[in-house]
């Protein structure tokens, strides 16, 4: 791959051999007109003459001083981005814990400047300074027409990674074909609808300029009223929950998805994990096949199941990760961990919403398991006079939309919620992470915390370890241990013994098999 200080220092010589011409054409030209004018036949021709050579002389000044101007910007520009030589990335690669497997011949695009978007998409990154690892790494190789496996940690910039991609691609394949498309051409799978909604709109933002437009189609919503949307809109992009693609297809008969060349899948392990992966393989049926499909899977995780998804579906696929395969935390975050007796939990929440939400104004997102409990700790913190809503699955979606709105905005700035929006939820500056209530795995427990600490700030997250967790005791000294946090000392009275991970449907009674092994044929004589 060319480094860019050459491809700069190819267009300077371009651009200057073109300005040598030019002023070659100025001299020439100026000898001519003394020639006739030799012989003047008054004096007020030889005022014009005299006018006009100044006029002249004015403007070649004038354009000197612009063109080297230009120059120096141009130069200044190159010069702010370092030339992505293979010393170059494997720097970059080692100081942000990236690894590549499959093909390394491709060079991170450190900069913004160094990526093959056009101005229009690029306004989406407007606010950011440069890209973020996990979109460094992985934009070569999307925009190379590979297929790409993304694992990195939560709040990493996961979605800019493969959105911008794909708009860049609807507008290099299908041009303007891609503003009224009948049948999409984009799929974004996403296992919950608060992640759909925030793609969806990300995409939406990113395809404006473009006249590229998204659909997001998800349950607890009127189906009617999202296929008059198709009809209207026939847009390029559609990102949807598996369910109610499904749905819309299959039933509804709505939907064609037999002309969509390039898919990804968002949070692949959270969609395996909730079952969906029969959906999964349903929904890769229903378009293009083989060479003229372009597959992006990302997960926060690279567990067994979704190996065998990638072994299935993608082809020749270059995998990056952002430091391990196994979930992470984001190392911005500060962990706190508080083990307290589960009657003085409201007791210690006003406590730490009186140090942490001092000034009321900052986003506090505060969890919680159950739907009761978050009605509960929401009609408390009320009467305690905080400004605040709860989000949960017993909530219409409307009610969902409004609540996670209000609290990014600011207009409510502290948010009850259950784990529905432990993942999907994009707020920068949520500042803290209180853990009211241990969920019922440590991955839930590290999507929490990755709510915080995102678009490269730092934060808290504050967790409270009862009695009832001592089960997940274990697990979470292994996670405070890696991530360097301390751990208490009444913490590890519970035990530092890891259970193993037990199914989502089967518990306990079920075998861990992997798929790839061919069965033993048995032959009977």
């Amino acid at each position: 791959m060319p480094d860019i200080a050459i491809a700069h220092s190819k267009k300077e010589k371009s651009s200057s051999s073109k300005s040598e011409k030019k002023a070659k054409l100025k001299d020439a030209k100026p000898k001519s007109e003394k020639v006739k004018s030799d012989k003047p036949k008054d004096k007020k021709s030889k005022k014009r003459s005299s006018d006009d050579s100044s006029d002249s002389a004015k403007d070649e000044k004038k354009e000197k001083k612009s063109s080297t101007k230009k120059i120096k910007t141009s130069e200044a520009a190159a010069s702010t981005v370092p030339a992505t030589t293979n010393a170059v990335a494997r720097e970059f690669y080692e100081k942000h814990n990236i690894s590549v497997t499959g093909d390394d011949s491709f060079m991170p695009y450190i900069d913004f400047s160094q990526t093959p978007f056009g101005s229009d998409i690029l306004k989406a990154c407007a606010k950011f300074s440069k890209p973020t690892p996990i979109q460094s790494a992985c934009w070569p190789v999307v925009t190379a027409d590979r297929d790409v496996i993304g694992i990195a940690e939560t709040g990493s910039g996961k979605t800019y990674a493969f959105a911008l991609p794909a708009i860049h691609w609807l507008s290099k394949t299908h041009g303007d074909r891609a503003k009224k498309c009948k049948k999409p051409l984009v799929l974004i799978v996403s296992p919950t609808r608060e992640l759909a909604i925030q793609t969806h709109e990300q995409c939406a933002e990113a395809g404006k300029a473009l006249g590229i437009t998204s659909v997001c189609l998800y349950g607890g919503s009127s189906k009617s009223q999202q296929g008059a949307e198709l009809r209207q809109a026939k847009p390029a992009i559609i990102v949807a929950t598996p369910g109610r693609l499904i749905d819309v297809v299959e039933n509804d008969q709505t939907l064609d998805l037999s002309e969509v060349g390039f898919l990804v899948l968002d949070e692949a392990d959270r969609m395996l994990d909730q079952g969906f992966e029969k959906d999964i393989r349903k929904i890769i049926y229903m378009l293009r096949q083989g060479d003229d499909r372009q597959t992006v899977m990302f997960s926060a995780t690279w567990p067994k199941s979704v190996r065998a998804l990638a072994d299935t579906f993608l082809r020749n696929p270059v995998r990056v990760s952002i430091g391990s395969d196994e979930l992470a935390i984001n190392e911005r975050v500060q962990q706190v961990v508080e083990v307290v007796d589960r009657f003085q939990k409201d007791k210690r929440l006003k406590d730490l919403l009186v140090q942490y939400h001092r000034t009321r104004k900052n986003r506090v997102l505060v969890f919680v398991l159950y739907k009761k409990e978050a009605s509960r700790v929401e009609e408390m913190l009320k009467r305690t006079g905080y400004n605040c809503v709860a989000i949960h699955g017993d909530k219409a979606q409307n009610q969902r939309i409004d609540a996670i709105e209000s609290f990014r905005s600011g207009k409510i700035p502290l948010l009850i919620a259950t784990d529905v929006a432990a993942r999907g939820l994009d707020v920068p500056d949520v500042e803290y992470v209180i853990n009211y209530t241990f969920p019922l795995t440590i991955d839930e427990y590290t999507h929490r915390c990755g709510r915080t600490a995102r678009a490269g700030k730092s934060g808290i997250a504050h967790t409270f370890f009862s009695e009832e967790d001592k089960s997940h005791s274990g697990e979470l000294i292994n996670v405070l241990k890696a991530a360097n946090m301390p751990v208490p000392d009444n913490l590890l009275k519970f035990g530092t013994t890891v259970k193993k991970k037990q199914h989502g449907s089967y518990g306990a009674f079920f075998k861990d098999v992997d798929p790839n092994i061919k069965a033993t044929k048995i032959v009977f004589d």
